[in-house]
């Protein structure tokens, strides 16, 4: 499970990416790489439930993201 909150993005550059951050996560879903996904309420972020052989795998995933450069990631491995 990924824990992500975003920072210092202002709102123009997120409305920007917005469209291709979508359109990724929705072909993670349609592949079965992404099994759930939780939009916080009270922070910019999510959560993410996501298939990855381990950290390293899971951290390449989301490097090819968007809003990558604006991630703070923690991640708590699942069974």
């Amino acid at each position: 499970m990924i824990d992500i909150h975003l920072s210092g993005i202002d709102d123009e550059t997120r409305m920007r990416l917005l469209p291709k951050e979508q359109e990724m996560i929705k072909a993670w879903e349609d592949e079965g790489i992404l099994l759930a996904s939780y939009i916080k309420s009270e922070t910019p972020g999510i959560y993410l439930v996501l298939m990855a052989e381990d950290k390293i795998d899971a951290d390449k995933k989301l490097s090819t993201l968007p809003y990558y450069p604006y991630m703070k990631i923690e991640m708590i491995g699942l069974r």
